[in-house]
């Protein structure tokens, strides 16, 4: 399998990391226009051959987008960092414009190929990329709420005091503030997390507080080190496995909803069947009314910026 990378910062690096030590690439391409950078990235990652056993790759580092030509899979992690003084609707504007131009690149040298979206914010970008090229809604995910999702079990397991893998739960709506945490869907060890907390003398699991919790956790790491790298490269290889090996597994990442509860064109992350297509069908739960008011809130809030990006870019949407 040939997958290209965009965007040789830490996270992209992070993704090809994850995909040299853990996975089965035939070809991997990391693409900057930064190419010193780029081939330095490359240059060094050739060297963990001689020590690493999993199986060779073929790695190329180039600033031109023939390099992705018949990609299956293309990571697309470049764009701008917020600055200071900036506001979430200025960083949705320069980064759909950038993440369009990217994924008409693309199209012209794979245009079969299942787009991740990384550049936040994510939800966004996906939606105006499906609204602006012709990749099918199918083939462009956004990583979404996977890494929330995972900051949420890891929460719980440490709470618990069990493994994070065997604590089960979403985090569901957009990668940003406007999220949810549908407490039914919470499980820990198979039980329901009420009865598994009571049976073991455990405060019960509160999602309003959790919810903050895992917000919170993005916070804090952003605080430190001004950005949030490895969660998300093992969330976006987490992706990358369903698709390469046909997984068919229930992933919260964001994809275009056509009518799932009654909503229609916005990017939202809910329970997906991701495989070999990319994002194949959205899960239908059954929501409480409370949750489902709470997700047709997130999507009205999505579609204003969406409104509000369309109308400064002149993109289509």
């Amino acid at each position: 399998m040939k997958i290209g990378i965009i965007g040789a910062g830490s996270v992209g690096v992070g993704v090809c990391n994850y995909l040299l030590t853990l996975g089965s690439v035939s070809e991997l391409v990391l693409l900057d226009k930064n190419l010193e950078r780029a081939t330095g990235e490359i240059l060094d990652f050739s060297h963990t051959e001689a020590l690493t056993f999993s199986k060779n790759t073929t790695l190329t580092a180039s600033d031109n987008y023939d390099a992705l030509t018949d990609a299956e899979i293309v990571v697309i992690t470049a764009g701008a960092q917020i600055k200071e003084g900036q506001s979430r609707l200025d960083l949705a504007e320069i980064n759909s414009q950038i993440g369009v131009d990217i994924a008409r690149q693309i199209e012209k040298v794979a245009p079969n190929a299942v787009l991740i979206i990384v550049t936040n914010p994510c939800d966004i970008v996906a939606y105006f990329i499906v609204a602006n090229t012709g990749f099918n809604a199918s083939q462009v995910l956004s990583a979404g709420c996977l890494v929330d999702t995972a900051r949420l079990m890891t929460i719980i397991g440490k709470r618990v005091k069990l493994d994070p893998k065997n604590v089960f739960g979403y985090v569901l709506g957009e990668h940003g503030s406007h999220c949810f945490t549908p407490k039914s869907l919470i499980s820990i060890a198979g039980q329901p997390a009420d009865y598994y907390c009571d049976t073991n003398r455990l405060p019960p699991i509160e999602p309003a507080e959790l919810l903050e919790a895992v917000k919170q956790a993005g916070f804090e790491i952003f605080k430190r080190k001004q950005n949030t790298a490895h969660g998300i490269a093992a969330s976006v290889f987490r992706i990358i496995q369903a698709i390469s090996i046909n997984e068919h597994s229930v992933l919260p990442i964001g994809t275009m909803v056509r009518g799932e509860y009654g909503l229609y064109d916005v990017v939202l992350s809910l329970p997906t069947v991701v495989n070999a297509k990319g994002a194949e069908s959205i899960l239908i739960h059954p929501f409480t009314d409370a949750e489902l008011n709470e997700l047709e809130q997130i999507a009205h809030s999505l579609k204003q910026c969406i409104h509000d990006v369309r109308v400064k870019t002149g993109l289509i949407g």
